[in-house]
């Protein structure tokens, strides 16, 4: 596997789905890759208004969050997005290739932008250049993805191939999907078929990285299910979508098949599978916690991780960008 890119919001607190859906698996792919490239994508987060103050704030905590974790800054490279100006540089260069049809067609917009498509930013609309420009700036080959961002990754490669054919060079090499087969789509807790989410207002419907023992636990006793007991194979979750988030999330800790689970705990009730479950998530999110906060005290010591992870992400665009400056004929700087 040679270059792995991925990156995560600065915005609010983690929950669990980025955790199980992300976070989860970088510290493995660091050591699969040839190189891994992990980016606080702060520039993303801007298409919606943020507080200054919340957003340094959260920088920080998501940084802390990758390392508690288990990214290896001497393995990895993790860095702040805007501390690389070619990724911004790069998305102007992104949008002009780009077509506007291209982009009316991305469902992610429409679906955030609702009915208030005219009222919303531009970076909203163009928000999928600056991811393709996330990838292509760096020549990333192996993209972790979800569901969700799957259509995103397809223009990144609809941008890199129009590049390739408008200047007739074989430029940018084919951008590949990593589907994680432990990745977990984690729904919300109280709505089994919307998926958990910083930004919905009840903090009952996610488990936060950041939450204590006794928070976690009143969350999962409080989850959604319903009066039948665990049936005792997964076909039997159909039609129960609150069930089958929380086996899920147990599946997903446990690194069982949800089957597995069924299996296990088939014809019992929630009180006793919730039991288990909040222990499992104790258990592995204690650690990370505990890693954060202790990480958080230190304000400078996460800047200056960020600080020597952009340079080195620098080392890495700066080259690439040039080449790419010079293919399109502009003149390049002595």
């Amino acid at each position: 596997m040679k270059r792995v890119l991925s990156g995560i919001q600065p915005t609010g607190h983690l929950h669990l789905g980025n955790y199980l859906g992300a976070l989860i698996n970088w510290a493995p792919l660091q050591e699969q890759a040839d190189e891994a490239l992990y980016c606080i994508v702060d520039l993303h987060a801007i298409t919606v208004w943020q507080d200054p103050q919340e957003l340094s704030h959260n920088i920080r905590e998501v940084t802390a969050a990758i390392i508690a974790s288990g990214v290896d800054v001497n393995k990895s490279i993790l860095f702040a997005q805007s501390h690389v100006p070619a990724h911004s540089q790069m998305a102007w260069i992104m949008n002009c290739i780009a077509r506007m049809g291209w982009l009316n067609r991305m469902t992610q917009f429409k679906d955030k932008a609702g009915k208030n498509k005219e009222k919303v930013s531009v970076g909203l609309f163009t928000y999928p250049c600056l991811m393709a420009a996330d990838i292509l700036t760096n020549k990333a080959t192996h993209i972790p993805v979800g569901e969700d961002q799957k259509q995103h990754l397809e223009l990144a490669r609809d941008i890199s191939q129009k590049f390739n054919h408008d200047f007739n060079v074989d430029f940018f090499p084919d951008v590949e999907p990593l589907i994680q087969k432990t990745a977990a789509r984690i729904m919300s807790l109280r709505d089994g078929q919307k998926k958990m989410s910083k930004s919905d207002p009840s903090d009952y419907s996610r488990i936060n990285i950041s939450d204590e023992a006794d928070v976690i636990a009143q969350k999962i006793r409080k989850a959604k299910t319903d009066p039948e007991p665990i049936p005792d194979c997964e076909t039997g979750l159909d039609n129960r979508p609150e069930v089958k988030n929380l086996i899920s999330i147990y599946a997903a800790l446990a690194q069982q098949t949800p089957q597995k689970v069924c299996e296990s705990f088939a014809g019992q009730n929630f009180s006793c599978f919730k039991q288990e479950l909040i222990e499992i998530l104790d258990s592995h999110l204690s650690p990370v916690r505990t890693e954060m906060k202790k990480l958080c005290q230190d304000p400078h010591t996460i800047d200056k991780i960020l600080y020597e992870g952009a340079k080195k992400a620098h080392k890495v665009s700066a080259p690439i960008v040039s080449d790419i400056l010079e293919i399109m004929g502009f003149i390049p700087k002595k």
